[in-house]
């Protein structure tokens, strides 16, 4: 079974990514250079070519099937999610001997709980049927893909974050597969979890530094959010190595969750989509 106390893959820190990359003559910005905030483009105000660390997928990870860029609505009812807007950019891009380009036709999986910790179609959590706060886009000519979902709660164990799933295809022609975690500072958490309807579940109990995931690579996964007049917004660049088919192998977690769903048309297949239910105990999604 899955160590899920361990990030998974390679990991790469800033400066053997720079030693890496930049022998092959790749130009690299800053981590969390803003991109196009507009994913209906297929331009960029610049390139961030980080290679990025993977962490486990988790048990939370359903197969939805959703082709969305809004998240909120729950479309077994209609329903829509209460919490803070949030808009959130993501431009995948490939490295390559000489260069680091878009990445467009990868399919991105976004989800994350709600306002008071709950992920959608759980059986554990009384959600099954449901699929808030899940779906997937495309990449588009550029590599972006957007969207619109609301900022996380937390809950027991875990610091607050947000999932995101990559999948295309390696070099070898083979099905490839990124699976990471997204976080938030302490200032930017601490300000929004104090209002409704965050409030409502009290503080937090782990902090990033505390969080076993985040510890020693979650800050190359930090998103810096800005406010906005109808949230917040943050935009994040992932760089892969599609060569690699030691972070592009499966990432399905062994204890899954959740009813499953229909995998999205036309994507890489990711193996058997989750069924069963996690344990009850401690989350370490």
């Amino acid at each position: 079974m899955e160590d899920d106390d361990k990030p998974v893959g390679r990991v790469l820190t800033r400066r053997k990514a720079l030693a890496v990359f930049g022998a092959a003559g790749v130009t690299f910005t800053a981590v969390g250079t803003a991109i196009a905030a507009d994913a209906s483009t297929s331009t960029t105000k610049a390139v961030d070519c980080v290679a990025k660390p993977e962490m486990t997928e988790g048990p939370y990870f359903v197969d939805e099937g959703l082709n969305r860029s809004d998240l909120r609505v729950d479309t077994s009812d209609g329903s829509r999610v209460a919490g803070t807007t949030f808009t959130l950019v993501l431009h995948i891009l490939q490295v390559g001997s000489k260069a680091c380009t878009p990445l467009p036709g990868a399919t991105v999986d976004l989800w994350h709980c709600d306002a008071a910790g709950v992920y959608s179609d759980i059986a554990a959590e009384g959600t099954t049927g449901k699929n808030f706060l899940r779906g997937y886009q495309v990449t588009n000519s550029g590599g972006i893909v957007k969207f619109t979902t609301i900022l996380p709660g937390w809950y027991q164990g875990r610091t607050v974050h947000t999932h995101v799933k990559v999948r295309t295809t390696g070099t070898d022609g083979n099905p490839y597969e990124f699976t990471s975690q997204l976080f938030f500072t302490e200032e930017f958490k601490a300000g929004y979890l104090a209002t409704a309807p965050y409030a409502a579940e009290g503080t937090p109990d782990t902090t990033n530094d505390a969080d076993i995931h985040y510890a020693d690579i979650g800050d190359q996964m930090l998103l810096q959010a800005k406010q906005t007049r109808n949230g917040y917004e943050a935009a994040f660049a992932i760089a892969l190595d599609l060569s690699d088919t030691g972070v592009g192998a499966d990432d399905a977690f062994s204890m899954p969750g959740g009813g499953g769903g229909t995998p999205p048309t036309g994507t890489p297949p990711t193996g058997t989509p989750p069924t069963g239910t996690p344990p009850s105990a401690t989350p370490v999604a």
